[in-house]
């Protein structure tokens, strides 16, 4: 199932309850969520896992080094800081993500996309599929929690 599709069913859900808040209850609300889905996103990325909880497709191993440096570090270190990673609160819903350079990067991997690496060389690189954000179960279950806990309290 899509993450757009995982949103569409939460909105559908709740689109009622949450037309009788008012609106500055309803982006404290968002506000809350944001914050909450970026800190899971940030340590599903530092766990080096996709949504589903399947593990990161591991980097390729180059045949050479600069400098005799190999990469074995986690991926994505910056990425994952919350300076870089991004959220707007509306009272109509919630973004997290990335922009500039940085939303670049990451589509790149989100989505499993050709990259250019070389220019001068025309070298290219297809990117292995890697997402850093999307909504996990527990993220559902936060996002509805939330909801549950604005309109009963």
């Amino acid at each position: 199932m899509s993450d757009l599709t995982q949103a569409d069913q939460i909105t559908a859900r709740f689109d009622a309850l949450l037309k009788s808040i008012a609106p500055p209850q309803r982006k404290a609300l968002a506000r809350e969520i944001g914050k909450k889905l970026a800190q899971s996103n940030r340590l599903r990325i530092q766990r080096q896992q996709n949504p589903d909880g399947t593990a990161f497709v591991q980097r390729k191993k180059r045949v050479k080094t600069k400098k005799g440096k190999i990469k074995r570090a986690a991926m994505f270190k910056k990425l994952r800081l919350a300076r870089f990673m991004k959220q707007t609160a509306k009272s109509s819903g919630v973004e997290v993500g990335y922009s500039g350079q940085n939303a670049f990067i990451a589509s790149r991997h989100q989505f499993g996309k050709v990259g250019v690496v070389d220019k001068k060389k025309g070298i290219k690189h297809k990117y292995d599929q890697r997402e850093l954000l999307g909504f996990s179960d527990n993220d559902l279950q936060m996002v509805e929690e939330e909801i549950l806990r604005v309109l009963s309290g």
